[in-house]
């Protein structure tokens, strides 16, 4: 190549992918060699999911309850979040249209409905259809769970009678709204769409 014209690198992929085609012929280590699905949507990696870095990435739901978006799935109707509750209390009554995961990552609480305790390092499925009172008990100063729900959050009062909702888009909306007022712009929520 002639002095000072600029190649541009390869992509990481492809540079891992020469040296590891170089360095072995174990067919294990050859990585997948046709294409992609057409229409796949790109892979999504959040390197900051805690929200370490900029506290900005935090949307607040209440005064002492936020949660940092992962990921807007418009198309099923889902969204995954991580929580963060900072004094404890009644957080939220509520029913769930459809199925929830969460992962306790610090911190405790539990429904008023069961006897349970979800607490650091804990997993819990959560039915379609159940309606229960999230609690963070006295004493823990810091809950931090990550949440998938699928499907919409109905809050009720204790006779089940509705009285506001979030889903996918609602959420996506409250996002959209918080970054854009602290700065970040509408758009940075683009990124956790699929």
């Amino acid at each position: 190549m002639p002095r000072g014209q600029y190649k541009p690198e390869p992509p990481r992929a492809v540079k891992r992918q020469e040296t590891i085609l170089k360095t072995t012929a174990d067919p294990k280590w050859i990585p997948y060699q046709k294409p992609q699905p057409q229409d796949m949507r790109a892979d999504m990696v959040i390197a900051d999911a805690m929200g370490d870095k900029d506290p900005r990435l935090w949307v607040p739901l209440s005064e002492h309850v936020a949660v940092r978006p992962l990921q807007f799935n418009v198309t099923v109707g889902q969204y995954t979040h991580v929580m963060r509750v900072t004094k404890a209390g009644m957080i939220a009554r509520h029913r769930h249209s459809g199925a929830v995961h969460a992962w306790v990552f610090k911190g405790r609480w539990h429904y008023l409905e069961h006897g349970w305790v979800a607490e650091e390092g804990s997993y819990i499925f959560e039915p379609p259809g159940e309606t229960h009172t999230l609690v963070v008990p006295e004493g823990c100063s810091e809950m931090v769970t990550l949440f998938q729900v699928n499907g919409s959050l109905m809050y009720v009062d204790p006779q089940g009678v509705s009285i506001g909702y979030d889903d996918v888009f609602t959420r996506l909306d409250k996002a959209r709204a918080h970054y854009a007022a602290v700065g970040l712009g509408e758009s940075f929520v683009e990124q956790f769409i699929r």
